[in-house]
């Protein structure tokens, strides 16, 4: 980061921690029906965020679900374009009574923010918005062209912005996607992820006897009436090769 960059963040740094605790206060819990408002209210934080910063053409994307939130910046000619991906959801906070401050009342414990989404993914979404600002604030402009893509789904399978993506494949068409959703080895220590497990669920019925059978040979056979075997796979991700 560049002195000047540096001075920035610096004079800055109290409005931007009271902007991320403003946004940490919002209980964005995709999971529950009940908290619908609260993911619309985490959309709208957002969208004023990205204008805020400079990015333009935001929009607000209602979906089947919950809204997406797309913004660009498209004035750097021949220069790479980068698409920024993040949510805004969050998942529920239980069990409560394990948590040492209120889960969506930020709190600062040696130099760390605690709270449902600090790391998942309000913060590293956050950081994106705020490096925006301040190039801008400090060079005037962008080294690349940016896309800003955001949901509110990924705590619940993403199913709207896989089917945005798909139908939408011009419109965010970049040379790399951005993706800050992941773990620092350390602190101060930079950290490429290049690949993460997906997830496979099983399930398995099987109907038999009305009850119990010697687990040997002891009665004869014993004929298996149904069986039924479910599979579904989750999806791999891979970040960067």
């Amino acid at each position: 980061m560049s002195t000047n960059a540096t001075a920035f963040v610096e004079s800055n740094k109290e409005r931007f921690l009271e902007e991320l605790k403003d946004f940490l206060r919002i209980p964005s819990i995709s999971t529950l029906p009940e908290h619908r408002a609260d993911v619309e209210r985490a959309a709208h934080f957002v969208a004023t965020g990205l204008g805020a910063a400079g990015l333009e053409n935001v929009q607000i994307i209602p979906t089947q679900q919950h809204p997406l939130v797309y913004a660009d910046w498209l004035h750097a000619p021949g220069k790479p374009t980068v698409l920024c991906y993040g949510h805004y959801d969050v998942q529920p906070a239980d069990p409560l009574d394990q948590w040492k401050s209120p889960p969506f009342e930020p709190a600062v414990r040696d130099g760390s923010i605690y709270g449902r989404g600090t790391a998942d993914d309000k913060g590293q979404m956050y950081m994106h918005l705020k490096a925006v600002e301040t190039l801008r604030a400090v060079n005037g402009t962008l080294p690349v062209n940016l896309k800003f893509l955001i949901e509110g789904e990924e705590e619940v399978g993403g199913g709207s912005i896989a089917k945005y993506v798909a139908d939408n494949a011009q419109k965010l068409k970049a040379d790399v996607a951005l993706v800050s959703d992941t773990a620092l080895y350390a602190p101060g220590i930079p950290t490429l992820c290049i690949g993460l497990r997906g997830l496979v669920y099983m399930e398995v019925e099987a109907t038999g006897p009305a009850r119990d059978l010697h687990s040997g040979l002891y009665g004869g056979a014993a004929p298996q009436r149904d069986l039924r075997f479910n599979r579904v796979a989750g999806k791999s991700q891979e970040l960067a090769r």
